[in-house]
């Protein structure tokens, strides 16, 4: 048995390759976590911090399933009870989360994101507010305001990209008409 025959090399040599796989494979970071950015540190003071480090995941992860849904909850009257009251509670999560914004300034002209951070925060009010008294014709108006106020604040810190839609550009709006 000097010599290994041909199969046993080749099975030997398959081995090792499946091992060095399995090595590298396991030491490499998963897909689920490859492309996650590093969340800032954690303490343990009691006082506000920042949770997600970039602005664009607050935005993506905060706001705008929010506003998705607000879009499709006002694209036409709200029909029930139940209908309002989720345009409540998400009219509200925008005005509450815009508090949130104030401790977000980015670099640059922060009293201008103060403004319209505050502008954001009254408007997501004003469709709580409207939401409350089933009035449509004011929270479809609140609406507008917090599209075009979120607008022109993405027109000045993000270089005008992320616009939102109005309701009016949704299709059951169109459909409704």
């Amino acid at each position: 048995m000097a010599g290994k025959s041909m199969q046993q090399r080749i099975i030997g040599s398959l081995l090792l390759t499946l091992v060095a796989t399995v090595a590298v494979l396991l030491d490499a970071p998963s897909p689920a976590t490859a492309n996650t950015p590093t969340a800032p540190a954690r303490s343990t003071e009691n006082r506000p911090e920042v949770v997600a480090g970039s602005m664009h995941d607050f935005m993506e992860y905060v706001f705008q399933p929010t506003q998705e849904r607000l879009q499709n909850s006002l694209a036409a009257e709200p029909a029930s009870a139940g209908d309002w009251k989720a345009v409540r509670s998400d009219a509200l999560f925008v005005a509450e989360s815009c508090n949130l914004l104030f401790a977000r300034s980015p670099a640059g002209n922060v009293a201008d994101w103060k403004e319209h951070t505050a502008a954001t925060r009254l408007h997501g009010a004003s469709l709580y507010e409207a939401a409350c008294g089933q009035d449509f014709t004011a929270a479809a108006a609140a609406y507008t305001s917090l599209v075009e106020s979120c607008n022109s604040c993405h027109q000045q810190f993000a270089g005008g990209q992320h616009l939102l839609t109005q309701r009016e550009d949704h299709p059951r709006a169109a459909a409704s008409r």
